[in-house]
């Protein structure tokens, strides 16, 4: 079960239906399925908050995710400021809904284990992104 909340924001304007459908295929394209994750949408001062309470990290960042999976069920909780991924769409020359979209699959993708901490992990992780936004496209085409 995937659930959407706001914190100090509105709710994107999105198509979460489609979202979930989106999600799910992702997750099954790497053997995994969807326990409970929790996508919070925020505003940047939230998301340093949590950044510093949770991880010591003083600097923003637009996701933070806390993986609970438990073998092939992937569960957690994903925190994106959309601030942050406001400012990010235009300094990679994005639309904000595509950066946005970028950014709610990263979180899955770390639930089923891609990393970014190396060079060659980010490497992965953007190919793996790049995947899963062609099967958004595929998916929002049929609908």
């Amino acid at each position: 079960m995937i659930s959407f909340d706001s914190i100090n924001i509105n709710l994107p304007q999105i198509d979460f239906e489609k979202i979930i459908l989106w999600l799910d295929e992702t997750a099954a394209s790497f053997q995994k399925i969807i326990g409970k994750i929790n996508y919070i949408f925020c505003d940047d001062a939230e998301i340093l908050r949590i950044n510093r309470q949770f991880l010591n990290h003083d600097y923003f960042t637009d996701i933070i995710t806390f993986d609970y999976s438990h073998k092939k069920r992937i569960s957690g909780d994903i925190i994106i400021s959309v601030e942050t991924v406001s400012s990010n769409s235009k300094k990679y020359g994005e639309s904000y809904e595509n950066e946005l979209l970028r950014v709610i699959v990263h979180g899955v993708l770390h639930l089923c284990g891609i990393k970014d901490k190396t060079p060659e992990e980010r490497m992965e992780m953007e190919r793996n992104e790049n995947t899963a936004l062609q099967l958004w496209q595929k998916i929002s085409e049929l609908k």
